[in-house]
C-alpha cells in the first residue's frame, strides 16, 4: 500500500502547525507533554508507555522520527512501516493528541520550537543516558522531564528477530 493512498491523518502536523496550536491562548494554560520515538512496529509496550505518558498531563504529544531519522539511528533496513503509516497508527491511539515528524537524528531544535510543559522518556532511559542536547534544549524551555516505568518484554527489535524466525521455519 502507497503511504500516499491512505485517508486523511487529522493529528499530524507539520512542526510550524503543531507551533501554532501550541502558541494556541487555549493551550497555555493547559500541560502539554511531548515525548518522541520510532514507534517502528508499535506494540504493547508503546501503548502502555503512551498512555502512561498522557496522564502526565493536558495533551499528549509526539514527535515521531521520520524515515531517514530511523534509518540513522537503528540502520539500513529500517523503519519497516513508513513515517505515515507509523503516524496513521499512533493516531488511531486516543491518549495521542497530535504527532508531527522530524527527519534528524535528535529533536534539539523541535523541542526549542515546541516548548512542551512536561517531556516523557520510557524507564530504559535516564538523566545520564538522555542525549544532552535534548535536555539543554528541554532546560531552556523549562521543561519537566519524566522517567516512566519499563514494560519489561517488548521490543521492536525483538519482534523483528521472532518474526524472522517464524518465517525461516516455516
Amino acid at each position: 500500500m502507497n503511504p500516499d493512498s491512505l485517508p486523511d491523518n487529522p493529528k499530524l502536523f507539520t512542526l510550524q502547525e503543531a507551533v501554532q496550536i501550541r502558541n494556541r491562548p487555549e493551550y497555555l494554560s493547559r500541560k502539554i507533554v511531548l515525548t518522541n520515538g520510532c514507534f517502528d512496529l508499535l506494540h504493547p509496550g508503546h501503548i502502555y508507555f503512551l498512555r502512561e505518558a498522557s496522564k502526565l498531563g493536558s495533551q499528549l504529544w509526539i514527535a515521531l522520527n521520520g524515515d531517514q531519522s530511523v534509518k540513522a539511528l537503528k540502520g539500513p533496513s529500517r523503519p519497516m512501516l513508513s513515517e505515515k503509516f507509523r503516524a496513521y497508527s499512533l493516531a488511531a491511539l486516543d491518549c495521542v493528541a497530535g504527532i508531527f515528524i522530524f527527519q534528524s537524528e535528535r529533536l534539539h531544535a523541535e523541542i526549542e520550537a515546541f516548548k512542551p510543559d512536561l517531556y516523557a522518556k520510557a524507564g530504559d532511559y535516564s538523566m545520564e543516558t538522555l542525549d544532552s542536547g535534548e535536555r539543554s534544549a528541554l532546560d531552556l524551555a523549562g521543561t519537566k522531564i519524566n522517567f516512566l516505568p519499563f514494560l519489561d518484554g517488548f521490543s521492536t527489535t525483538q519482534l523483528i528477530a521472532n518474526i524472522h524466525k517464524a518465517s525461516t521455519e516455516a
